[in-house]
Parts: C-alpha cells; structure tokens; sequence
C-alpha cells in the first residue's frame, strides 16, 4: 500500500519507480482522484459548519420565542442533511476507489535493484559448490517410478494433475527434509516456530498483498476463507494491527506448513513432476524489523536460507532479482537456485524478499520506541527455508547413482534413523 502524501509530494518519483517494474504512469489518476475526493470532503465539512450553525440558530430562535425563525431554520437543516447524505455517499466512492487503486499497486524497488523487464535481466550474485558430472543423469520422475515411491497417477485419479503421491521410504525423506530445514532455522538461527493457521480471511491476504491482485492464483473455501499459498499470510499477519515495542525487533518467525496455490497463471509450465504443484510443504521465514535494521535482516535471511543447502551440499547460486521479475509486495528480492543435474541448469528454491513498510501498510502494523507516543509502519520479509518438494527433488537427482539408488545427505541421516540409501542396501 502507498502513502497518498509522499505521492503528492513527489509524483515524478513514484512514476519513475512503476515504470521501471513496466508500468505507465500511475500518478495522473492517483492525484486527480485523491483532488476529488479532498473537495468532496471540504463540501462536506462546509455542510456540516453550516448545520451546526444553523442548529445553534434555531436553538436561539426558540429561546427568543420566534417560532416563525425557528421552523425556517429547521426547514434549511432537513435540505442540509440531504445535502450531506450526498457528500458522504460520495466521499465514501471516492475513497473506495483511490484506496482501491492505491491497492493494485506494486511495491517500488530499491535503488539498487537491477532494472529490467524479465529474468533475464536476474544478476547472479554469488554461487556455492560445484555441480557433479553425471554422463546420464535420471529425473526425479523416473527415480521415483523406479523406486516405485512416487505416484502422479493415483494422485491423478483422486485429485487432478499437480498433485503427487510419495510412499515408503520417500515419503520418509520428504518429511526428513521439512524436519531437519525447522529444527535448523529454530535451533541454529534463532527463529520462533509457529504453527498457524491454514485458512484465512479476505483481510489476511489483503495484508501480505495476495488481494486483490492474484485471487485467481488462490484457493477459496465455501465460506469466505483461503487456503493459505505461503505461511508468509498467516505470519506476517501475527502483527496485523498492532503496536509492536521496537525492543521486541527484530521478531523472527519460522513455520512448516502444506502451502495451496492454484497455478492459474503457470498454464503449460513445469507440468512434469514435483516442481511446480497445487499442494506442497516450505519452511517460511518472516522478520518483522525496525526500518533501519531491514536491510541488514534481509542478508541474514538469505544467508540462513542458504545454510540449508550448504549443509544438505547442494550446489545453487544467489540471484539478485530485476525490477521486471520481483513480486508483487517486494522492494527487493534473492532468489535461491538450487542445480538440478537432469535438466543442467539451476531452479529457483527460495525467495528472500524484503518488503519494506508496503505489507506494513496494508495491515496497520507499527512500531514504537519506548518512553515515545509515536509510532511508524514496521518493515516485513519474508523467505523460504527451503520449499520441501524442490528439496526432495534436488537431493534424489544430486544423490543418485547410475543404478537409480538415492544416497541420503550426511546432515539427514539422524533423521531417517539410520536409513543412508533409498533403493538399496544400506
């Protein structure tokens, strides 16, 4: 959400950062909008000093027993409160409209993020461990057939395609990975583990920028809720309309939970296999901060993102998305490509955004220092810690052998209690 001041204040500014996310200018309307709306409620404030006016005329009238005055006056207050019904009907239509406006919005990006239309235009920031040579490296489709553990057919018959069905020992390593990806985040880097809620209101998503622009992306319940696509919703909105004390900052919050997400917009995209699905498991990261320490937490959540590959030895690389690629909420984003060895190239296994104060915004979210009465919007971000199914994914192609065996990674092994391959003897 934007602050209409700030966009009165520098227009040229707000256009400049739109255009660089491929936007035309926005301002024009934003301001002859916000222009109407500010008369219709000095009419308004007119009308009601003239009905307060009038009202105190009348009550003069009466006390100087001059009924004839006194019923004119009251005749002008009943076409005042027309009067009024009018301004505040419309006054209401046009804050609608500019609120709704001002929602459809994206964020602006930072300074420093690269511009560019698509991702192409991604700058590789750094990258770690070097991808094995494999002559004929197996997908985790056929793996998982071999192994007769992975089953998209009998996923099919009961849900539909983007669905999957892991058994045994796979199944075991999924929840391995979601397992040890939380423990890591909780016990190493100092992350509050919450288990919250799955469906949520229309506020919620509206909070953390899912509506109104990406309803179609979304899940709905017959009652009004959504399926949540991110535990980033519910998180981020454990500070909905509060005042937070800057001394509780920064607060960091982790959580593993089966995110739902329609796919509406990825028609033709990654059908074969696990990597782009309508249900799948991701540790969610969320700091909510102080403005001043957001950029500093944004480097530490990568970097706690990344400690999970490194630890589970998986080669990938950090990129520093463009204007043209970054989501909705974000001023800046790190995506987290992990290698896959069947298709020779990196894939995306996590985003670490910083939102600035925009979610903040959206959900009324302030912080306080102590002893002050002020307040200001926190800064939100949130990342993935990892996305559990990309993981699995990962780690069956980067652990196979040329038999189809799977190894399990060195940092797992307390978690499959003693299980070191999948497909074999131990």
């Amino acid at each position: 959400m934007h602050d209409i001041r700030a966009i009165r204040d520098d227009p040229q500014a707000y256009d400049q950062a739109w255009a660089a996310r491929g936007l035309a200018p926005q301002t024009p309307a934003i301001l002859a909008l916000d222009e109407k709306l500010r008369a219709c409620q000095t009419a308004l404030q007119a009308d009601q000093s003239t009905r307060n006016e009038v009202s105190r005329l009348i009550g003069k009238a009466k006390a100087e027993k001059n009924e004839a005055e006194a019923q004119a006056r009251m005749a002008e207050v009943e076409k005042l409160k027309l009067a009024l019904a009018v301004h505040t009907h419309k006054e209401a239509k046009l804050a609608a409209e500019l609120h709704d406006l001002l929602a459809a919005l994206p964020n602006l990006p930072a300074s420093d993020v690269p511009r560019g239309a698509d991702e192409t235009s991604n700058v590789e920031t750094r990258r770690w461990g070097e991808p094995a040579a494999m002559a004929s490296a197996k997908d985790h489709v056929e793996l998982g057939a071999r192994l007769g553990m992975m089953d998209f057919e009998a996923a099919a018959r009961m849900s539909g395609a983007r669905f999957v069905v892991l058994s045994g020992q796979l199944a075991r390593l999924e929840r391995a990975l979601g397992q040890f990806m939380l423990d890591m985040q909780v016990q190493e880097h100092g992350y509050t583990e919450i288990a919250p809620p799955l469906l949520v209101r229309d506020e919620a998503m509206f909070g953390s920028g899912q509506l109104p622009k990406f309803a179609e992306d979304l899940f709905a319940t017959t009652d009004g809720r959504w399926l949540i696509p991110t535990a980033e919703v519910s998180l981020t909105n454990l500070v909905r309309e509060r005042i937070v004390e800057e001394g509780e900052l920064p607060m960091r919050l982790t959580a593993l939970t089966p995110c739902f997400r329609s796919e509406a917009g990825a028609s033709g995209k990654d059908t074969r296999g696990m990597i782009r699905q309508h249900q799948f498991n991701k540790v969610e990261l969320i700091s909510i901060t102080t403005p001043e320490a957001s950029e500093a937490e944004h480097e530490r959540m990568t970097g706690c993102a990344e400690a999970v590959l490194k630890r589970l030895e998986l080669p990938y690389r950090v990129m520093t998305l463009c204007t043209g690629d970054m989501g909705f909420s974000a001023r800046k984003t790190y995506d987290l490509e992990v290698w896959l060895p069947s298709q020779k190239t990196f894939r995306e296994i996590s985003s670490c955004s910083n939102c600035g104060d925009f979610q903040a915004r959206r959900m009324d979210a302030r912080c306080r220092k102590a002893g002050e009465k002020g307040t200001r919007f926190v800064h939100t971000l949130n990342g993935s810690g990892l996305a559990v199914g990309r993981a699995l994914v990962a780690v069956m192609e980067t652990y196979q052998d040329e038999g189809g065996r799977i190894a399990i990674p060195q940092a797992l092994h307390s978690y499959m209690r003693g299980v070191t391959h999948i497909g074999g003897a131990d």
